[in-house]
């Protein structure tokens, strides 16, 4: 059967961060399948990006006024981009050179994947994965569900099959899901809309799906990141923004009550241990957001070309 070759489209956001996006663009050179555009949109970094358009005259350049976050940044190429699919892809990671094949044939395939994501391994120790699939999220916890977790590369990870949700290093979405539904939500800003995101795909009836023959190597550490006050802000926030947005009756009810009564008292306990008054007004002011802002359903409209 003859390999189709549909356009794709790759996005990136560049902030303040030209060195990985200079590798992340060096290594689409080496990229083996042969219909595809580069997107590079600049969420207001200090730093010009004038040497990558310079370096990469075939790339498309998006220079944005504000720092719209990882949604509001990947939204404005997906409304520029010509692409039957478009790939989001960290600017921190490198693809292997036949990562599209495999999954965009998974998704040609089968019209009803509306989201795909591929194999995220790490890349200074690149036979331990990061992402083989999800199992969801904890509505009570907030928390994730990788699937092949600091486990080396096995046979079973080499196949494909459903997944809850898609990582955002990651994620090829089908022009026709966004046509459907619409662009990422743009008032998380920070964590959890790629999240948002894979939920509203399945209520439209798509399904996501694994890929273990496309392979992405990311340069995230294997340690957990360092806590900042931006950080423990918008993960408190989101989670919360999540748990209204994605539950419902009874659900929605004791995920929230769980949030009040044990892991925000938790929270505050933790910092107070810890006298770090910083990340405990940002943890506080994250979840008092929340009592002030009501209108959180709007999803970024249709303006797909």
């Amino acid at each position: 059967m003859k390999q189709i070759y549909p356009l794709v489209s790759l996005i990136t956001v560049n902030f303040n961060g030209l060195i990985y996006t200079r590798a992340f663009l060096k290594s689409l050179e080496k990229v083996s399948y042969p219909n595809y555009e580069v997107w590079v949109v600049d969420n207001a970094s200090k730093e010009s990006i004038q040497p990558l358009k310079d370096e990469f005259p075939q790339v498309n350049f998006i220079e944005s006024k504000d720092n719209l976050g990882f949604a509001g940044g990947n939204n404005l190429a997906m409304q520029e981009a010509k692409g039957k699919y478009f790939f989001l892809l960290n600017n921190d990671t490198e693809p292997l050179p036949d990562f599209l094949e495999p999954i965009i044939a998974l998704m040609e395939a089968q019209p009803q994947i509306g989201v795909a994501s591929s194999k995220l391994k790490y890349f200074n120790a690149p036979d331990t994965l990061q992402f083989a699939g999800s199992k969801g999220i904890n509505m009570y916890t907030g928390r994730g569900f990788s699937i092949g977790y600091m486990d080396s590369d096995k046979p079973i990870y080499a196949t494909n099959y459903k997944s809850e949700l898609a990582h955002g290093a990651a994620m090829l979405i089908s022009r026709a899901v966004v046509e459907k539904i619409g662009l990422m939500a743009e008032l998380y800003f920070l964590y959890y809309e790629e999240t948002d995101f894979c939920e509203r795909v399945k209520k439209a009836g798509f399904e996501i799906w694994y890929c273990g023959g496309s392979t992405v190597l990311h340069k995230e550490s294997m340690s957990v990141g360092k806590e900042s006050p931006m950080k423990t802000y918008y993960l408190t926030r989101n989670r919360l923004i999540y748990t209204r947005r994605n539950s419902f009756g009874l659900q929605k009810l004791a995920a929230l009550l769980f949030f009040f009564i044990f892991s925000f008292p938790k929270g505050i306990l933790k910092y107070l241990i810890r006298k770090d008054f910083i990340l405990l007004r940002a943890f506080v002011k994250g979840a008092v957001w929340n009592f002030t802002h009501f209108n959180i359903y709007k999803n970024t409209g249709l303006i797909i070309k």
